[in-house]
């Protein structure tokens, strides 16, 4: 199994957990909050605001920042792998700043092993140039990320995804799906997908990586509780 520090034996992951994010950007998810609420919005994470922050996660600017919280991150895969953890699958692709170099940090301090994704996420967080390319060019980016380095680095990602997708499911997710199961076709690895907000999104999602020649036995859907 390919982590940020390198090769490790599936025997030696110990318990795993499969969809986290240690570190990223979230503010292109950013919801402006109901009107007269825009003080909430803006200001600093407190107990007296916590209350509003888990009613809008997704209104709260800082809550957004999960990049600033490296410290806290740090002592939460402490706490992890005293309790018996032993490996983290990252989920954080391009369009939600991954830093694998920060991952790679993380892995060497806390001895948790951690597993970088590649590809893309959802359609509002791809650049102009993204939604350019072609799904020959997408597969090659995903496949260099994962046998080459991601990110102008020889930090290598693991898994593919998490995948994102909306609904309903736009041209530029669609060439990403395609070109997910074209890179997984050639390096054997698992798909992890982010679902568009509908009941009809999974079902669509597989249907689109079937044809393009993935291997659904290794894709997981995510959030199908929500």
């Amino acid at each position: 199994v390919q982590t940020v520090l390198g090769l490790v034996e599936p025997g030696c992951l110990g318990y795993t957990l499969t969809h986290e994010h240690l570190t990223m950007n979230y503010s292109s998810c950013f919801c402006p909050p109901s009107p007269g609420q825009e003080p909430l919005s803006n200001g600093p994470i407190e107990m007296k605001n916590l209350f509003w922050i888990k009613q809008n996660p997704y209104s709260h600017k800082e809550n957004l920042l999960l990049y600033q919280e490296t410290d806290a991150v740090r002592e939460e895969l402490l706490h992890f792998k005293a309790a018996g953890g032993g490996t983290i699958v990252e989920n954080t692709t391009t369009g939600i700043s991954r830093d694998v170099n920060t991952l790679k940090k993380l892995a060497e301090e806390t001895g948790v092993h951690i597993i970088a994704g590649a590809g893309f996420y959802v359609d509002s967080t791809h650049s102009a140039q993204t939604q350019a390319m072609t799904v020959e060019q997408l597969t090659g980016i995903i496949v260099d990320e994962v046998l080459k380095g991601a990110d102008g680095t020889n930090i290598k990602c693991g898994v593919v995804g998490e995948i994102g997708c909306s609904w309903p499911l736009t041209p530029s997710e669609h060439r990403v799906l395609q070109a997910t199961a074209q890179a997984q076709s050639q390096l054997g690895c698992p798909v992890i997908v982010h679902p568009g907000r509908n009941s009809d999104s999974p079902f669509q999602i597989i249907r689109i990586l079937q044809e393009a020649g993935a291997d659904v036995s290794k894709t997981v859907m995510s959030h199908l509780d929500r």
